[in-house]
């Protein structure tokens, strides 16, 4: 991979309009730990991405998700989400998202760009993930999990989700065998810029102020924006059930 400092000056802050430039040329930030300072330029050579279609929903997965063992939200928690992914484990006792990461992708939160899928057992947040919404691509930042399963629920409902709301590429970032239990596969760059730029065709408004009208649409799940086996599903409804969600995941396009 190619890493580069974010800035020669380390008292200059990530700001949203630099960030979404960056990912619109294939390009995002990590830090060294939680408490560094710098942030660099990340760009692999290798890129891992979930192919939207082929997203493996197994069957104790699929059973998981119909009987809603959790209740899944988005944008519900965000700023909880980020803690949760930033924090320390025996197993991952330090992680890359430092202070400035934090700061900014809550800043693009409110701006209509960052999201989170939440996972809940009760009143307990156990998982989730949160990433960047960029015209038709998603940039899955990081995920988490405190319960079994917690994460591959989250991932099931974001599919789903980019699916329906018109979204074209799912960028895990760095492969893993989670996620290649999932599906996700491995590109050479040259292949992922070319699957980013046509996420990203007409889209106009990356500055920072407003998602572009050209963009995916994350909420549109909520809506009911959907048809399950020809039939609409109901508008304004809020999230659907873990059963329509399974039904989602294997009806084809």
């Amino acid at each position: 991979m190619t890493i580069r400092p974010a800035s020669d000056e380390p008292q200059n802050r990530l700001d949203p309009h630099l960030v979404l430039g960056a990912y619109a040329v294939g390009v995002f930030p990590m830090a060294d730990s939680r408490d560094a300072d710098e942030v660099y330029w990340v760009e692999p050579q290798e890129r891992a991405v979930l192919p939207l279609e082929g997203f493996h929903l197994s069957h104790s997965l699929r059973k998981t998700i119909s009987r809603d063992r959790f209740r899944v939200s988005a944008d519900e928690r965000f700023g909880d989400m980020m803690r949760l992914c930033a924090e320390a484990v025996p197993n991952r006792p330090d992680t890359w998202i430092n202070p400035q990461i934090e700061e900014v992708f809550n800043r693009l939160h409110r701006l209509g760009f960052a999201h989170s899928i939440e996972v809940w057992d009760g009143t307990e947040l156990v998982g989730g993930l949160y990433g960047l919404a960029l015209g038709r691509a998603f940039f899955g930042e990081s995920m988490v999990t405190r319960a079994r399963d917690a994460s591959k629920v989250a991932i099931a409902w974001l599919v789903a989700r980019l699916r329906v709301g018109g979204f074209t590429l799912l960028d895990c970032q760095f492969m893993t065998e989670h996620l290649a239990s999932l599906g996700a596969v491995e590109i050479p760059r040259a292949a992922y810029l070319v699957e980013l730029s046509g996420a990203l065709s007409g889209v106009t408004g990356s500055s920072g102020s407003a998602p572009a009208s050209e963009s995916g649409d994350f909420l549109a799940l909520d809506r009911g924006a959907f048809a399950l086996d020809g039939v609409p599903a109901e508008v304004d409804s809020g999230p659907p059930s873990g059963k329509v969600i399974a039904q989602l995941l294997v009806q084809t396009s």
